[in-house]
């Protein structure tokens, strides 16, 4: 499945970034790219519009947090919006993660966040 991404600036130095489709390991360089090119531009606010997002995996969510501590350490925002309830399920797992590494590498993380998103949808 491919990825597209929508990317303009809503209001002068607002940002939003609207992708479409599955992030995971093949798609997120599309996504990375987009969000390069914005943080280029030094926005003081960056949204995320994930309303046609059915799936992220942690390539994805990388990405996201990526671009939330290059905007933290401008003293700038990030916000993400419409959340599909499998890809929040996933957000909220991350936040209620200890700081210690539970997962051993990317792949099992990667699995468990599939699993995650697969439950989510029944």
């Amino acid at each position: 499945m491919t990825l597209t991404v929508d990317a303009y600036e809503k209001i002068e130095n607002v940002f939003v970034i609207a992708p479409a489709g599955k992030i995971d390991i093949t798609t997120c360089a599309v996504l990375e790219q987009n969000v390069d090119d914005i943080l280029e531009r030094y926005p003081k606010h960056l949204i995320f519009d994930m309303q046609e997002v059915s799936y992220i995996s942690s390539a994805g969510i990388r990405i996201i947090l990526k671009a939330h501590k290059a905007m933290k350490q401008r003293g700038w925002k990030v916000n993400l919006l419409h959340l599909q309830p499998q890809v929040k399920k996933v957000f909220d797992i991350i936040k209620a993660l200890p700081k210690e590494q539970i997962f051993s590498n990317i792949e099992e993380l990667d699995a468990y966040l599939d699993r995650i998103q697969s439950n989510a949808l029944k």
